[in-house]
């Protein structure tokens, strides 16, 4: 299986249409599927994405966080611009607490670890990224094994302390242990055992715009 990153094909979920996790008067918590784009993309035929199906119900909406097209799991929108500037500096801050779920290629050894490997985009294979010591930006991602898997695979609990593009991704890869079904960063027996990418954002805490801690969760469905 080969990926054509100029001519990507793009068929997002179409159910649901956008799937409510929590709202009140500032934001909502979103649970995204695989598939869909967090925003849509400059080429018209990518224009189907969270934002745009949340603003058709939530005109004001806008996101705080981002996922990839083929991760899952929480997404943060506010309802206005002092809900959104509350919550999106606890991003810039790293005081969130995130929590996500993979499964990996591989019997990871040990039982708990850290990466702390510097990523940047690889100029070469936009728009994947890569391992970078020369320019690459600070990378920290907490890793627990939670469950040994046949095929063998590992199912993991991912805590990314720094918040890159790719990050859990490139360096699971980095380590000898890509995310199955991961078009960018698997192959062959790794990239077909799943037709997803097994990586789910799980839960999200953070401090509410009045006051008191949060947390949400959306369970793995894989």
């Amino acid at each position: 299986m080969s990926v054509d990153l100029h001519n990507p094909i793009y068929n997002p979920p179409r159910v649901p249409f956008i799937s409510i996790v929590h709202q009140d008067e500032g934001f909502l918590v979103l649970d995204k599927p695989s598939g869909l784009l967090s925003v849509p993309g400059r080429d018209p035929a990518l224009a189907d994405s969270l934002a745009t199906r949340v603003q058709k119900q939530f005109p004001s909406a806008q996101m705080i966080n981002r996922l990839d097209k083929d991760t899952s799991g929480i997404v943060l929108v506010s309802l206005n611009k002092k809900v959104h500037a509350a919550i999106a500096s606890q991003f810039e801050s790293r005081t969130t607490r995130k929590i996500y779920k993979a499964i990996v290629w591989g019997d990871v050894k040990g039982e708990d670890g850290e990466i702390d490997l510097p990523l940047a985009l690889d100029q070469d294979n936009k728009p994947r990224h890569r391992v970078d010591y020369a320019d690459g930006r600070p990378a920290q991602t907490q890793w627990h094994v939670l469950e040994r898997l046949p095929l063998p695979s590992t199912r993991l609990e991912l805590r990314p302390l720094t918040g890159r593009t790719h990050q859990l991704r490139v360096h699971m890869k980095a380590i000898g242990h890509p995310i199955l079904g991961d078009e960018f960063y698997a192959e062959s027996e790794a990239l077909a055992a799943s037709g997803r990418l097994l990586l789910h954002a799980e839960e999200l805490g953070f401090t509410h715009p009045d006051g008191g801690d949060v947390t949400f969760r959306v369970l793995a469905p894989f």
